[in-house]
């Protein structure tokens, strides 16, 4: 029960993520719109932390990638072992 869970929260973030990045592709999406409010608030506490360690690559961030492939890789990992 606990396993499936953390999986399903692992996929609803890393969802969260791929939508906040392709969000950011249009300019004139308000960042006050309650969408784009809404992905910030959750998932701004995963990559701000990432984002401190991992530099950006001239104006690319890949921070939003790493997260998305530590939830796809290391959180199951992590569960089923």
């Amino acid at each position: 029960m606990i396993p499936a869970i953390v999986s399903a929260t692992a996929y609803v973030l890393s969802m969260a993520i791929f939508f906040r990045a392709i969000l950011s592709w249009f300019p004139n999406i308000s960042p006050h719109n309650p969408v784009s409010e809404f992905l910030f608030t959750v998932t701004e506490p995963i990559l701000a932390p990432l984002r401190r360690v991992i530099p950006r690559m001239g104006m690319m961030d890949v921070t939003p990638m790493i997260a998305i492939l530590i939830l796809a890789y290391v959180v199951p990992a992590i569960v089923h072992a």
